[in-house]
């Protein structure tokens, strides 16, 4: 008997030493969300994504996260990228590094799914967010036609004026398009509560309609935004836990009202789900009306180029339909798709080749189908376009 119990020790203390020595992988406790921050190579915006880097850390050291995680993705380089966490301890903000990149091929579907796979593997959580940080051109596809009008040049070409923020780089190797991007989302087998844009043009109904299906909310700037960006300092407390939309546009806009280098400053948010039911009331004002672009002068514009790429929709669809009860229809559906609320904007936007525009009309949301642009030429093989008509 004695025996028998001396084997079933050495047994057990064979097996405790062994476990002890085992690595056993341990799997990250999920949190209630996670904010991914990802800031792609822009060329010539990594300072400013430092200070919405730094800004976002102010708000970290507040230690008001509860059961949130931010994650990050920097790149430094064309060809270098980290992946690190933002997280409370002992009064201040730490980095907590994660992983480093080389070469990550943040432009193609593989490449963004394998990131967003990263921070899931990281940072499990039961909601997952995402901030993008980058230059921005709307829906326009990186493999839009070259050709320019006579003297036009895209809005980070102009030099010795204040600097604005394609999504992606200056140069179509670091560019990546919205389709794209959904696509990698979707590979990753996520459905954002919100993407936040923190670009140029991007609150446009081309680009939210081939968002609609990996994002419940889009958040974005449908004129250019200054190269400083979305001020997370005042904005970030609203990101995480119960998101606050409202507030999130009220800081937005408090903030670039007294902005001092340049006070302008537009922010629009988009309820997905209502987007199909949009796009109904959209055919049916299509199926009955064209509008003549000879009469775009008369729409409200939300860009600097010539010819104008991004028209407000809003005022684009107020100039197109003409039957009363047609358009209440639209008005009723857009404002359960874009809230009146969520939309501010200061009393003029910038853009760099025009500096400041008076803004007359506004529904936070840009549309460029009456553009007679050469880089708007595609519009047709839009997803919004093909759904509308």
């Amino acid at each position: 008997m004695r025996q028998t119990f001396k084997c079933i020790f050495l047994f057990l203390s064979f097996f405790i030493v062994a476990c002890e020595n085992e690595d056993i992988p341990v799997t990250p406790s999920k949190s209630e969300q996670t904010v991914l921050m990802y800031l792609p190579w822009a060329n010539n915006l990594l300072p400013f994504f430092e200070t919405n880097i730094s800004d976002m850390e102010s708000v970290v050291a507040r230690n008001i996260l509860q059961n949130e995680r931010i994650i990050v993705f920097l790149s430094t380089t064309a060809t270098k990228a980290s992946l690190f966490e933002l997280k409370y301890e002992k009064g201040k903000c730490v980095r907590i590094p994660l992983k480093e990149y080389d070469n990550p091929a943040f432009t193609t579907v593989n490449g963004i799914a394998g990131i967003l796979n990263d921070a899931k593997s990281f940072a499990p959580a039961r909601r997952y967010a995402m901030t993008i940080g980058c230059h921005g051109m709307g829906w326009i596809p990186v493999s839009s036609p070259a050709s320019r009008s006579i003297g036009e040049k895209e809005y980070w070409e102009y030099e010795g004026v204040p600097l604005t923020r394609y999504f992606g780089g200056t140069e179509k190797e670091y560019q990546t398009d919205i389709s794209t991007l959904a696509e990698g989302i979707a590979q990753a087998g996520i459905k954002m509560e919100y993407i936040l844009f923190d670009d140029c043009y991007m609150s446009s109904i081309e680009v939210a309609y081939d968002l609609k299906e990996v994002a419940d909310y889009l958040i974005a700037c449908p004129t250019e935004i200054m190269a400083y960006g979305m001020p997370y300092a005042e904005i970030g407390p609203y990101l995480f836990g119960d998101v606050d939309y409202e507030n999130i546009s009220n800081a937005f806009l408090r903030f670039y009202k007294s902005y001092s280098d340049m006070p302008c400053g537009t922010i629009g948010i988009t309820f997905c789900p209502e987007l199909d039911n949009l796009a109904s009331v959209m055919k049916k004002v299509n199926d009955r009306f064209a509008l003549d672009t000879h009469i775009n002068y008369q729409i409200q514009r939300m860009d600097g180029y010539s010819p104008v790429r991004f028209f407000d929709f809003g005022d684009y669809v107020s100039k197109l339909c003409k039957d009363p009860e047609l358009m209440a229809e639209f008005e009723a559906q857009f404002e359960r798709t874009v809230p009146g609320k969520y939309k501010k904007h200061t009393e003029y936007y910038y853009s760099m080749s025009m500096g400041k525009v008076k803004v007359n009309t506004y529904s936070g949301i840009t549309t460029s189908e009456s553009s007679v642009s050469s880089s708007t030429q595609s519009i047709t093989e839009t997803s919004w376009y093909k759904a509308t008509h």
